[in-house]
């Protein structure tokens, strides 16, 4: 899955709890809403900070950007967590400062492969891992 195609996916499925999502879906979306908090930070920035006149409106509406890719995000993470063969539940971990070790380590790994309780693997994977061919 590329980076058009994981955002599209995304909010295709935005309040979607159901299914799996693949690693890359989930690396690709949080890389998509960095971008959009980097590029709000910048409009901070070049407006003039906290006494321009143009500060507040720049600021409310990166509020509501990141309000509405909330739960999307949200979404994406517990069906990652569902592609590792865990209950979404899992995701109240970000509420403690450790609990956030273990939710990457299980972002970064590779879902369980076929299908398991939560539904069919993403990648359309099978029991046999595919060969890995690298070309000099």
């Amino acid at each position: 899955m590329n980076f058009t195609q994981a955002i599209t996916s995304n909010f295709r499925r935005y309040v979607d709890f159901n299914g799996r999502s693949a690693r890359s879906e989930f690396w690709w979306w949080a890389l998509f809403t960095f971008l959009i908090g980097c590029v709000f930070a910048l409009l901070e920035i070049i407006v003039g900070g906290p006494t321009s006149s143009m500060y507040g409106p720049v600021v409310g509406l990166s509020y509501l950007v990141d309000l509405g890719l909330f739960l999307p995000g949200l979404a994406v993470a517990i069906r990652r967590l569902h592609d590792t063969n865990r209950s979404g539940w899992w995701y109240l971990l970000v509420l403690t400062i450790v609990g956030i070790i273990p939710l990457i380590i299980w972002y970064a790994t590779r879902g369980t492969v076929g299908d398991n309780q939560y539904g069919a693997d993403p990648l359309g994977g099978s029991a046999v891992p595919a060969q890995t061919t690298w070309a000099a």
